[in-house]
């Protein structure tokens, strides 16, 4: 096969939820040598714009949108352990994380997803996840976003307590804070202390690529 093959076939298979052909695609992509930032950026990254496009115009659901991360994922886990460190030491490293005593996360995975299409380094903390360890965690992976997410209002109370927190260490002045969930605003941001609110992942990460201008 030719590499432009390889890398519609990547990005078909995001497209189309064929699991199996991301890792066979993204296996082909190493064994003909190809870049393997190349198959992720013009193979699944690709595709996954092509999912987030249709999902913002409503052509397809949220269902179909973790489908499509999932085979983005399934090819990642075989191209990324292939990408040379010196290759990834500029990427940003971002979080994203559901705070302590709400255990929703499908808002959270989306903008995980988007994230990662957007060429960035994410970790995800997972949910129901306390404002101290929260700070710890992003200090001690040097994040430089971190995405708070509730689908709650009791507990966007935590939110706030994150920024505190992230002011008390001093750590608020090294990162970026973007929320999201139903009940947040984007006046409840600013009252908070946050850079951003949005409910479009998309949106989001459009917002931090001009933020990191």
């Amino acid at each position: 096969m030719s590499k432009e093959e390889i890398l519609k076939d990547l990005s078909d298979s995001v497209i189309n939820y064929k699991l199996d052909l991301a890792k066979s695609s993204a296996q082909a992509a190493l064994d003909a040598d190809i870049d393997p930032v190349l198959a992720i950026n013009e193979g699944l990254v690709k595709g996954m714009g092509v999912v987030g496009d249709n999902y913002e115009a409503r052509k397809v659901y949220l269902p179909q949108v973790l489908v499509s991360a999932n085979c983005m994922y399934a090819g990642l886990d075989i191209l990324i352990p292939a990408i040379p460190v010196e290759s990834m030491k500029n990427s940003k490293k971002c979080a994203t994380v559901v705070v302590e005593g709400d255990v929703h996360d499908i808002g959270k995975n989306i903008v995980k997803t988007m994230l990662t299409a957007g060429g960035y380094m994410v970790t995800d903390y997972g949910k129901d996840i306390p404002p101290e360890t929260i700070v710890e965690s992003a200090e001690k992976d040097g994040i430089e976003c971190i995405c708070l997410s509730t689908l709650m209002t009791p507990t966007m109370d935590n939110m706030k307590k994150t920024l505190d927190i992230l002011k008390e260490t001093g750590y608020r002045s090294k990162c970026f804070v973007t929320i999201g969930g139903p009940p947040t605003s984007p006046k409840f941001a600013e009252e908070i202390g946050a850079d951003h609110r949005d409910t479009n992942a998309q949106n989001c990460v459009r917002w931090l690529k001009e933020a990191w201008e």
